[in-house]
């Protein structure tokens, strides 16, 4: 059974080491890939230098990894092919980086993408038959048509998955056209460059979010796979604060000046759904996100250098920001924000929420008149706190009022048709419940509607 129906690669398996070989352009594909061990696996078969329990087992090594990769990813039907469309997403390299900002591309680069197209598309062309033959294996056969179990979005990152997919399905499409090589190529070509023009190329394309590793030895920025599909209308209330968080965004992705935001004020009202909400709003519009945690300033400049240079607009998101008034990272945080001999770059903004409107705990010790041993401690408590200073968007997020409260309360349920209570009975029990959890929050409205809408005796439908 083929890969691929209508075609068969003429010069057989041992093929595979002298496409790979041919690679120009994407030749920076790691050398530890399923691709680049594959081929030297089918060299060895094709010179006749192996024992064949080894080779096997070699080769159960890459369908392991191709399996591995497939359930990350949410791959599905044709693995070798998601596989080779995964490659050339993700593989960064200067033709890439700037079909990523412009699409196809003029000049004698072109002969030499050309030339790795066509390796492509003898690679989606390959036929597997006489190995799996010789060997007496099938998993070449059943990774070319699997059917995947399906599994949650949180098990598997979608915004990867779904450009892969559908970047392997439009040339699988274009190769199923009887058309000569030349016009195929042509058309491989256009879609590719199109794809990073649409939606860029390598992790930072591919990807919403992402966070620094922590450990040294791995990759410095790593995706984060399962994030929040919270939009701003899911918050209840604080127009006027979405408003403004809107604004500066809409200029920021829209390469106009911008500020960075402090989203301030009492806990549970909603500061993190606001910045998670307006990922997903201006994700397709180039916007990416970095959470940073305050162990990790001291990174901050490396991970600037990171992404300066790319065509996409960072927010580096800081939740729950606060000092203590002996601690110092703040410093760090400053100098970023502040710039030092090279200044911060346009594509990069801060923002960040904290229960503190000046991030920095402050005490009646910090007071202008007092007097003690240190001559100058006025000029240190205002350096603490001209931090939220450089903020240039401060906005509040304050705990709602009792009547507000009962509205957010009264417009959740809505969205839940298990919920049958009456108004009344509604806000009567959201009234206990508030009594019970310690206080009016938009947070405490949501615990409390989850818990309805997972209780039938209380949501009225028992």
């Amino acid at each position: 059974m083929k890969c691929y129906h209508s075609f068969i690669s003429k010069e057989g398996e041992s093929a595979m080491y002298r496409y790979t070989s041919k690679l120009i352009i994407y030749r920076g594909i790691e050398e530890e890939s399923i691709l680049l061990d594959l081929a030297e696996i089918f060299r060895e078969f094709d010179m006749g230098s192996y024992e064949r329990e080894d080779l096997i087992s070699r080769i159960y090594g890459q369908v392991h990894r191709l399996l591995d990769l497939a359930t990350r990813y949410g791959f599905d039907k044709n693995l070798w092919h998601n596989y080779l469309a995964y490659l050339l997403a993700m593989t960064e390299t200067p033709f890439t980086l700037v079909a990523e900002k412009s699409g196809a591309l003029t000049g004698s680069v072109n002969q030499f993408a050309m030339n790795d197209f066509a390796v492509f598309r003898e690679l989606f062309l390959y036929d597997f038959d006489g190995i799996e033959e010789e060997l007496g294996i099938d998993c070449f056969s059943v990774l070319c048509h699997y059917r995947a179990v399906g599994k949650p979005d949180s098990v598997f990152n979608r915004s990867v998955s779904e450009k892969v997919q559908k970047l392997s399905g439009r040339i699988e499409k274009i190769l199923e056209e009887p058309e000569q090589e030349e016009a195929q190529l042509q058309k491989m070509y256009d879609v590719i460059t199109g794809f990073y023009r649409e939606y860029g190329v390598g992790k930072f394309g591919l990807n919403k979010a992402f966070r620094i590793n922590d450990d040294r030895q791995g990759e410095f920025l790593i995706p984060l796979t399962a994030t929040s599909d919270v939009v701003l209308d899911d918050l209840v209330g604080y127009e006027l604060q979405k408003k403004k968080l809107i604004a500066n965004t809409e200029a920021f992705v829209e390469r106009r000046a911008a500020n960075n935001v402090l989203l301030y004020g009492d806990a549970g009202t909603g500061k993190s759904t606001s910045i998670k909400a307006i990922l997903n709003q201006y994700y397709s519009r180039g916007l990416r996100m970095i959470e940073v945690y305050r162990h990790q300033f001291k990174d901050l400049q490396r991970l600037i250098s990171e992404v300066k240079n790319r065509n996409y607009r960072f927010i580096i998101y800081m939740d729950d920001l606060s000092f203590e008034d002996y601690e110092t990272d703040y410093k760090y945080l400053k100098a970023v924000i502040e710039g030092g001999l090279e200044a911060r770059p346009e594509n990069v903004l801060i923002y960040a929420t904290s229960n503190r409107r000046h991030l920095i705990r402050e005490t009646w010790g910090d007071r202008a008149d007092r007097s003690d041993d240190e001559l100058h401690r006025s000029d240190t408590v205002q350096e603490k706190l001209s931090l939220a200073a450089r903020f240039g968007v401060a906005i509040p997020y304050m705990r709602p009022s009792h009547s507000e409260y009962l509205h957010i309360v009264s417009e959740l349920a809505k969205r839940y048709p298990q919920i049958t209570l009456s108004e009344e009975e509604l806000l009567e029990k959201a009234n206990q419940w508030e009594l019970r959890s310690g206080g009016a929050t938009g947070r405490t409205a949501q615990q409390f509607i989850d818990f309805l809408a997972g209780n039938e005796e209380e949501s009225g439908e028992a």
